[in-house]
């Protein structure tokens, strides 16, 4: 009797293990040769998900949002997120901070591209080592990582910076843009289409300077204070990256240049909510970056899972996003001023 109760034991034992492999879940046979009682319990373990999240750089308002988004997603969705990233937008802060990911066998790492093709070699390790890697806000090289997570289409974005300049400057006058990086990807992409858009439609606008920022905030106040020092008919200043706007609103209000100087571009209400109100910017431009964030873990842990995302896609938090090829768009910009800019808080 006894051997019978063994062979039937190591039976249960050995398909205990085959079904817990098919399934993805794991199970614990527990039995007695003196009882001859066999239990079999299903623990349920499943491995924890681990999303490293990259952006640029750590510690300003637009990457603070996306880290509360982000963060939100990992509570709600019950995966681990690492959110981590340069103190500087620097490429080659991200590629350290990208292979200590890999040593530590995260299992996606989503990141926003300083360089995109710097930030490659360090990317297709991490998937030669079996991580998922996607981009977000700013993109790498396509066969570096899955898909993009775009925030708005860039060409609707960048024609749209573009638009609302000329409608605060009556068509007309030398104007000057602010970039973070001539590197980054999405700037870039942006900057194309307002070339295009000023070339296609604005003869009697006059581009007169591109100045570069590091998207460092004290640079670029500098580099505001400059242009108006420099062009003395500067008619108007767009914002392509978050930290320009604000830095040209404070130096248009340190020339009393209100009214005469129009400052249009990307970032957020809350840090653009002065300037609006007292009229050193007239109108700026952003998405949710809270959102975006939410989104990115969102699709990081689908991606995971071997779900990749496509058109028209309803994600919870978020709404419904849109594939082009194999880009994500979040959805439409939104524009903030003064009568608008307190119904919003980021």
């Amino acid at each position: 009797m006894k051997n019978n109760i063994v062979v039937f034991s190591l039976l249960i034992l050995f398909s205990g293990c085959a079904w817990g492999e098919d399934s993805g879940e794991q199970y614990k046979v527990v039995y007695s040769l003196e009882e001859g009682v066999v239990e079999e319990t299903n623990t349920n373990i499943k491995k924890e998900i681990t999303i490293a999240i990259v952006p640029k750089l750590i510690n300003i308002p637009y990457f603070n949002a996306v880290q509360k988004g982000a963060m939100e997603a990992g509570n709600d969705l019950g995966v681990r997120v690492i959110y981590t990233g340069p103190s500087l937008a620097d490429a080659d802060q991200q590629i350290k901070i990208i292979k200590e990911l890999i040593e530590e066998k995260v299992d996606v790492i989503a990141v926003s591209a300083n360089n995109p093709e710097k930030l490659s070699p360090v990317l297709l390790e991490a998937k030669e080592k079996g991580i998922k890697v996607i981009t977000w806000d700013a993109d790498t090289l396509p066969d570096s990582r899955e898909f993009f997570v775009n925030m708005v289409d860039p060409e609707t974005l960048g024609r749209h910076l573009m638009d609302i300049l000329a409608w605060n400057t009556n068509e007309e006058g030398q104007f000057a843009i602010m970039t973070g990086s001539l590197s980054a990807a999405n700037l870039n992409e942006w900057l194309h289409w307002i070339l295009v858009q000023h070339e296609e439609y604005y003869p009697n606008m006059t581009l007169v300077e591109i100045m570069e920022t590091d998207q460092d905030s004290q640079k670029a106040y500098s580099r505001a204070v400059e242009l108006i020092e420099k062009y003395p008919n500067l008619k108007g200043i767009i914002g392509n990256s978050s930290e320009s706007p604000p830095a040209a609103a404070s130096a248009v209000k340190k020339f009393n240049k209100h009214g005469e100087i129009a400052v249009v571009g990307l970032s957020s209400p809350n840090e653009m909510n002065e300037y609006l109100k007292d009229g050193s910017a007239q109108i700026v431009t952003l998405w949710s970056p809270k959102k975006l964030g939410y989104l990115t873990v969102a699709l990081a842990k689908n991606a995971y899972e071997g779900f990749p995302p496509y058109d028209r896609q309803q994600i919870p938090q978020v709404g419904q996003i849109r594939m082009i090829e194999d880009m994500v768009i979040m959805g439409e910009p939104i524009d903030f001023t003064e009568a608008n800019v307190d119904q919003y808080d980021f």
